[in-house]
């Protein structure tokens, strides 16, 4: 007689765990869901929209444009020998990848309460894919900035550093773990203070001019500034992929490992807020 056997997964719901229980196997176990996530981050994204997802090449492209004109042509900001037009997309890139981690993620729990209300899943997948949806747009947008890339390597314009090309994962991992960890904290904190969320876009804004963006790290003299420039996590990420894939950039072993340890500081304090938030948001939503 055949005998036939089946994989059993059981779900244990339970009011109490530790604020720093992450769940990644069970987290694994949803990545179907993950992935279903992320396709509807990209339809609702581009829905009713007249040029759909061309948007994801033509946002940094028209940014780019602007920032050349105000920043290098206007201000007279160098850009370290760069191209001009190839630095500010390169550097657009990399903030929007950042950014989008942060303001995609501030309101994890509001616009996803008529799910967590009705099903559990790890809460986790929902941040996580909003992560996975900001690096695929970083993806395509990169492709746009090789064939820029390709025209000025040609040219004889442009010196990579090929094999810091290795470090480019870990940079990405990295600014998308800070972007989902500031996101969720304030995620949680909007659960009862809703007027937070318009700060969000404002504060990534001036963010923005606090990390070396429009204008190379290499512009700003000794002093208290550089540090305040240096402390914050994000610079040494954007120095890092700017030294790798455009060949210039200023890095300092001592200041990324201090990013590091900010970076891990706000994902554990971001994930022990989240798990404490998620028991009783409903009741506040």
């Amino acid at each position: 007689m055949a005998h036939s056997t089946q994989s059993t997964y059981h779900t244990h719901i339970s009011s109490s765990h530790s604020l720093l229980k992450l769940n990644l196997k069970e987290v694994w176990q949803y990545r179907d869901l993950i992935a279903l996530f992320t396709r509807r981050n990209f339809v609702v994204s581009y829905k009713q929209t007249i040029l759909g997802p061309a948007w994801i090449l033509l946002t940094p492209l028209f940014s780019s444009v602007v920032h050349a004109v105000v920043f290098n042509g206007i201000a007279g900001i160098g850009t370290d020998g760069i191209p001009t037009y190839l630095f500010y997309l390169c550097s657009n890139a990399i903030w929007a990848f950042f950014a989008s981690c942060v303001t995609n993620n501030a309101n994890t729990f509001t616009e996803n309460a008529y799910v967590f209300g009705k099903v559990y899943f790890p809460r986790l997948t929902t941040p996580i894919s909003n992560v996975i949806s900001s690096l695929i747009r970083f993806l395509i947008q990169m492709l746009l900035v090789m064939l820029f890339m390709i025209y000025f390597l040609l040219r004889g314009q442009l010196h990579p550093h090929w094999a810091a090309w290795l470090m480019i994962p870990v940079e990405l991992l990295h600014l998308g773990i800070l972007g989902m960890g500031f996101g969720i904290i304030v995620s949680s904190m909007t659960t009862k203070y809703r007027d937070l969320t318009v700060l969000v876009d404002f504060g990534v804004s001036l963010w923005m001019y606090a990390t070396p963006i429009v204008y190379p790290l290499s512009t700003v003299g000794e002093g208290w500034l550089r540090t305040v420039l240096m402390v914050n996590p994000v610079t040494s990420s954007v120095e890092m992929l700017r030294y790798a894939i455009l060949g210039q950039g200023t890095l300092s072993w001592g200041y990324y490992g201090l990013s590091w340890v900010i970076t891990l500081a706000v994902a554990f304090f971001g994930i022990m807020i989240f798990n404490k938030v998620e028991r009783t948001f409903m009741d506040t939503v």
